[in-house]
């Protein structure tokens, strides 16, 4: 199962879906509610989203999220027997008690209804190594994101049962180098990729195959 970030849909996976497909991979990409048309839905929504996922496949399951995704998937994977791998992808690996505002030192709104402006540097932040007619339309899919979503605090921790890769993007402007290797300090093992926040889109092979390694060596 593989989990998107903010602003994204799981249309944004089908290149490393094609890729796993042709490794022997069966995959699913849920949609998460805090994300999408004038979007309401928060954090404990998202995640609530994944338990009912993984309750309804049958296992084993390697959960993969990316960027925001981590969160949910940390809350939404906590007590999930068929779990066997969780593989944080340049994401957000919180702690119990923690948020997305909490995770990259940002002070929690007063009012968290609304919706989150895509990141004004998003070119560079998402798909900084990306060709531009590739970047162009990476961004015609960005969607809306609810405040709520990065406010909301984690109240069950996945990681601390289930064993757990952090995948490091050595380029990556969205999450600083140094906060991606704090939250790997936290999994039972590291792996790096040379580029920036979306191997999925610039250089999908690459990432399959590093997924198909870390399963193959759980």
């Amino acid at each position: 199962m593989i989990v998107h970030g903010a602003w994204h849909r799981p249309k944004v996976w089908e290149k490393l879906e094609t890729e796993l497909h042709a490794l022997g991979y069966r995959t699913h990409a849920p949609a998460l509610p805090s994300a999408g048309e004038r979007p309401t839905a928060g954090m404990h929504d998202d995640a609530a989203v994944v338990a009912k996922e993984l309750a309804s496949t049958e296992g084993p399951v390697v959960l993969l999220a990316h960027s925001y995704g981590g969160i949910p998937v940390t809350e939404g994977a906590a007590g999930a027997p068929n779990v066997e791998r969780l593989i944080y992808l340049c994401a957000w690996m919180p702690d119990e008690g923690q948020s997305l505002f909490d995770l990259e030192g940002s002070p929690t709104p007063d009012d968290v209804s609304g919706i989150l402006p895509v990141l004004s540097e998003a070119r560079t932040a998402f798909y900084g190594d990306m060709p531009d007619a590739e970047a162009e339309q990476a961004m015609s899919m960005l969607v809306e994101q609810t405040i709520r979503s990065f406010a909301e605090k984690v109240g069950a921790v996945a990681w601390r049962d289930i064993p757990s890769t952090y995948v490091v993007a050595e380029q990556d402007q969205a999450i600083p180098l140094a906060l991606q290797e704090k939250m790997a300090a936290q999994a039972a093992g590291t792996r790096r990729l040379t580029g920036g926040h979306s191997p999925f889109l610039a250089q999908p092979r690459v990432l399959a195959a590093l997924v198909d390694e870390i399963v193959r060596s759980s």
